[in-house]
């Protein structure tokens, strides 16, 4: 499955997602249809004089009971928004999952760049969009804006620097980078979103969406508009601890710590190829283009690792939605 495809129940597909919506959408009517007769009794009962006390504050427990539970159902309509990538919804539904509390937008840097013989060019955009993705689904009130593709990779000049050395790398400058930053975050605040969230997984980067990030929220703050930069310093020092714990070698570009990651999205191996790993092992980054030996990933692994990233994002995103 192509890694931008629309996460849906495996076992049940697309038509379980809109039978339950479906569900969950005829039950909270019914619920409000309930309140409105309730209030209408209500309204008899105070005009007319119909009832006796007692039956009055029955008819109010009633009438308390029943918008209780339209709460609820109507929390659980907002929670079944049809995906949490922006790019699978329409206009009209992105305006109203907005309306309805997803108000926190997630901005995710990914890159196209080599790693070896044994990974695929896309490494960074598939961890990127799994992240971005289970972030959204816990927080409960985010949505993702489409992956940003591309990085900053060195010296695409005739005197190649950096991952340009190989073929398949792409790169933009710090000037564009910053610039494509700014413009998705100031087009989810367009959007209507009241809090927008940048982070990368590439490395080469990070200064920049730092700096966009604070400039646009010094642009917005006074306008009731929030932009946070999100870094992965602790999940990283996790995954190293990981390894060290186990004596296991590997980080680095495009080595055990990052080769697992992938694995953990990829079931199929479209993108790791593990009968690879000893070439791409073979001799210096310089000559095979990764850092350290990959051979000791697992897709088991892989996921303790995007667990420590997912959570890690989702602590600074909460405490930083807490203190707005």
């Amino acid at each position: 499955m192509p890694y931008f495809a629309q996460t849906v129940d495996p076992l049940t597909g697309p038509a379980a997602v809109v039978s339950a919506n479906q569900g969950i959408y005829g039950a909270a009517m019914a619920t409000f249809r309930q309140v409105i007769d309730l209030i209408v009794a209500v309204y008899y009962v105070r005009v007319v004089g119909l009832q006796e006390k007692d039956d009055v504050m029955s008819m109010m427990t009633r009438l308390a009971a029943a918008m209780a539970v339209a709460v609820v159902s109507g929390s659980s309509l907002v929670a079944q928004t049809r995906s949490v990538f922006i790019e699978d919804l329409t206009s009209p539904e992105l305006r109203d999952a907005i309306a309805a509390g997803k108000t926190s937008a997630i901005i995710y840097a990914g890159g196209i760049e080599q790693n070896g013989a044994h990974m695929a060019l896309i490494k960074h955009n598939v961890i990127a969009r799994h992240v971005a993705g289970q972030i959204a689904e816990r927080l409960g009130t985010a949505l993702v804006y489409p992956i940003i593709p591309f990085s900053m990779n060195g010296d695409p000049s005739a005197e190649k620097a950096g991952h340009m050395r190989f073929p398949g790398t792409i790169t933009v400058s710090s000037d564009v980078f910053l610039g494509v930053i700014r413009g998705v975050t100031l087009s989810a605040i367009s959007a209507g979103f009241k809090n927008v969230f940048v982070m990368g997984d590439h490395g080469g980067g990070q200064a920049e969406l730092k700096l966009a990030a604070e400039s646009l929220d010094n642009d917005w703050k006074a306008k009731g508009v929030h932009v946070s930069y999100v870094t992965l310093t602790r999940s990283a020092q996790q995954m190293t601890a990981y390894l060290t714990e186990r004596q296991v070698r590997g980080g680095g570009h495009a080595g055990t710590i990052e080769t697992a990651q992938v694995m953990a999205v990829d079931p199929a191996r479209q993108w790791v190829h593990p009968d690879k790993f000893a070439v791409s092992a073979a001799g210096p980054e310089a000559v095979t283009g990764v850092s350290a030996d990959p051979a000791a990933a697992t897709a088991e692994m892989g996921r303790v690792f995007l667990d420590y990233k997912i959570a890690d994002a989702i602590e600074q995103l909460r405490t930083a939605l807490a203190k707005k």
